[in-house]
């Protein structure tokens, strides 16, 4: 029979983490923990002090300290399973679990669905081929060495990005590893973990790749194991349930969602709401039950997609994030660079990631490749992000841990800056002028559609003035707002009149405000 080590990482929640692994160790199966560094110590205390006596429970050899997105969490992972590996020669399995998981089968459905199949169970799908990554970083995770927490150390993240991407540092992938990826959340045979532990043993060429990719939990192991087992062992899917919301947020799950949860065809799910106690308390009591029967429908994410596609305010998902966040709120302070030249803003937003703390974004509303940060699926398409702009904004401050963000819109868009500085945040606005010569205005209007590579010369030539007069009248509109902590910054005006400007719109020192001023062919062509 199946009996399964449960790799638990967890960083909070003393008495769920102690509850979580009493409750899967009743069951005969085993839990090991990695309990982050960072953490409160008196929670590891009291984990130990309850969890220490239990022969079903092990802990990691060492604690490290984890952050999103690092190597650590991945190191962290290896400890726990060497650790589970030598303290549990009877486990077959290995199932790695959060602190926000709780299971929706028994133990029994559980043992008897690992025992009916040799596989293992791990999403590994091409990292190239794929589109597993919607936006965003993709091939930049891995060509380049990434040191730095991109959360916590984001001046420095990008900073070493940029120098490297400047200097054409790059690096190959290993000649002989096919990188895939996938969740983190996997089932794996005990064979095949022995497996992949020899081959990190064995390959510090490869340990040492990973350990300076962006996000390796999402790509380490899915590459390793269909490397070291045949792909015919390998099932690419998680057996813990988890659903996404349209702005790549994990959905989570609430008192009535108990039958929708037993007739999905997984074992665990994830996230079980803190306030569902009593959904809590039904999936605890769910694992010892014997002689349950669980009908597999797997209709809740379709039936998710029907109830929000709609815009339905439902009692079993409750409400939309953009229905309940409907204002950046006081204390947040957006900052607004419009420009028509894109490739000019962008000069300045990247002269602002790499000289100041503030988090700048480009043309999120016009662009897919925005720099934005990791935000799964709300990236997908830009009419999605305009729909629903200020809940793109507000997910903003929180995914940068900012309290202030500066984003880059085009000076057409109007409706949006109006919507924007409404709002009851700080909102400031940069107007960075444009001169637009002959030569700019054909090739917007070849852009925009109003003519083609090959129309006549003729034709495009008797545009030119009236799309030239548009282009300056889209500035004039906005100077007519007559906005509160309105600036502009022009070629025209010499570096200490654009070094003033920028001094009040970012808040920052003169000193600093004169290195932006001086950018390297800042308002260049």
């Amino acid at each position: 029979m199946a009996r399964i080590a449960f790799i638990l990482l967890c960083h909070k929640d003393p008495k769920g983490i102690i509850a979580q692994a009493l409750r899967l160790t009743q069951s005969g199966d085993y839990v090991s923990i990695h309990f982050d560094a960072r953490a409160n110590p008196a929670d590891f205390d009291a984990i130990r002090a309850a969890l220490g006596s239990n022969p079903g429970v092990t802990f990691a050899a060492r604690r490290l300290k984890c952050g999103w997105g690092e190597w650590s969490l991945v190191a962290a992972t290896l400890e726990a399973v060497r650790a589970a590996v030598a303290a549990f020669p009877a486990a077959t399995h290995f199932y790695m679990l959060s602190g926000d998981c709780m299971p929706i089968k028994s133990a029994a459905y559980a043992h008897d669905f690992l025992d009916a199949n040799e596989l293992d169970y791990i999403e590994n799908f091409d990292f190239f081929d794929s589109d597993w990554i919607k936006t965003g970083f993709k091939e930049e995770r891995l060509i380049y060495r990434h040191w730095f927490n991109e959360r916590t150390q984001k001046k420095l993240f990008y900073g070493s990005y940029e120098i490297q991407r400047r200097l054409g540092i790059t690096r190959e992938v290993p000649a002989d590893i096919q990188v895939m990826i996938g969740s983190q959340w996997w089932c794996l045979r005990r064979q095949t973990v022995e497996k992949v532990l020899a081959f990190c043993d064995s390959r510090p060429d490869v340990m040492r790749f990973f350990a300076t990719t962006w996000i390796p939990d999402e790509t380490f192991f899915q590459t390793i194991v269909p490397h070291v087992v045949p792909r015919k062992e390998i099932r690419a899917r998680t057996l813990t349930f988890l659903m996404f919301t349209d702005y790549g947020m994990p959905v989570t799950f609430h008192n009535d969602h108990y039958d929708l949860l037993l007739r999905q065809d997984y074992l665990f799910a994830r996230k079980i709401s803190a306030e569902a106690i009593q959904l809590r308390e039904r999936l605890g009591a769910l694992w010892q039950a014997d002689d349950v029967r669980f009908p597999i429908s797997n209709e809740a994410a379709g039936l998710y997609r029907f109830l929000t596609q709609r815009g339905r305010i439902g009692r079993r998902f409750g409400q939309r994030f953009w229905e309940a966040e409907g204002t950046l709120g006081r204390g947040h302070t957006l900052l607004l660079i419009v420009c028509k030249k894109w490739h000019v803003a962008k000069r300045l937003t990247a002269a602002i990631r790499w000289h100041t703390g503030i988090p700048a974004v480009n043309y999120l509303f016009n662009e897919l490749d925005a720099e934005l940060p990791d935000m799964g699926g709300i990236e997908t398409t830009v009419e999605k992000r305009e729909r629903h702009r200020r809940a793109l904004v507000k997910m903003l401050f929180d995914q940068l841990e900012s309290r202030c963000v500066a984003i880059c819109l085009d000076p057409s868009a109007l409706g949006l800056i109006q919507d924007f500085v409404e709002d009851k945040a700080d909102t400031r606005l940069l107007l960075i002028e444009s001169d637009f010569d002959d030569d700019y205005v054909r090739g917007h209007i070849e852009r925009v559609g109003l003519a083609g590579r090959h129309s006549a010369p003729d034709y495009v030539n008797r545009l030119i003035p009236a799309v030239r007069s548009d282009l300056e009248h889209e500035a004039d509109h906005i100077r007519d707002l007559d906005l509160d902590g309105f600036e502009v910054i022009s070629p025209a005006w010499d570096e200490a009149q654009n070094a003033a400007a920028l001094q009040r719109f970012l808040d920052v020192t003169p000193e600093l405000a004169l290195t932006l001023a001086q950018t390297d062919d800042l308002f260049a062509d």
